[in-house]
């Protein structure tokens, strides 16, 4: 009987000791930390002043084969306007054709042409994870690496006219006719 209360009042007083142990350690901890230099926090106009400014790389090892660059002759140049006021500019590289220099809000991407299963013109910037996908009717550009869409609902004077066209002729369903070719 004396070894099950002795065992239980250790087994009580473990945890206690445990949490005694650690609780001087806690003010090392805090000055520690006061002696690190504290992150230096660059403001965002300062940010942006500086991407601005800084050139788009040239540098690539992305080779284009004949389908990418029959995709870059379908892009659509120029300003698209977006919704809730933004816009983007789409311009091709002059110095090396299929690649497009797309910017917004102070944001500039180098991106190339990717064959796209759907036929929808795709292009992207794998180094900052951007993605330009154009359809007929409109555009988005994404950031595929935070999951977010930039800039929604863009179009170019191309595209306004497509879908204005759209609108008069719509595309057929993909269930009309199908009544038919039960029978």
């Amino acid at each position: 009987m004396k070894k099950i209360a002795l065992i239980a009042a250790l087994a009580l007083a473990l945890p206690f000791a445990a949490t005694a142990q650690t609780t001087p350690a806690k003010p090392a901890a805090k000055a520690e930390a006061k002696k690190a230099p504290p992150k230096k926090q660059v403001n965002r106009s300062a940010a942006k002043a500086v991407e601005e400014v800084t050139p788009i790389a040239d540098e690539s090892s992305i080779v284009l084969t004949e389908a990418d660059l029959a995709v870059a002759k379908r892009v659509s140049l120029g300003k698209a306007q977006c919704e809730l006021g933004a816009d983007v500019t789409v311009a091709a590289d002059e110095k090396k054709p299929g690649f497009f220099n797309v910017s917004t809000k102070g944001v500039k991407y180098r991106m190339h042409p990717v064959e796209s299963r759907t036929g929808a013109i795709r292009l992207e910037d794998p180094r900052a994870g951007a993605m330009w996908l154009q359809l007929g009717n409109k555009s988005m550009l994404m950031n595929q690496k935070a999951g977010l869409r930039i800039a929604d609902e863009c179009q170019t004077a191309e595209q306004v006219a497509f879908s204005e066209e759209m609108k008069k002729n719509p595309p057929k369903s993909l269930f009309e006719g199908a009544d038919a070719a039960k029978k």
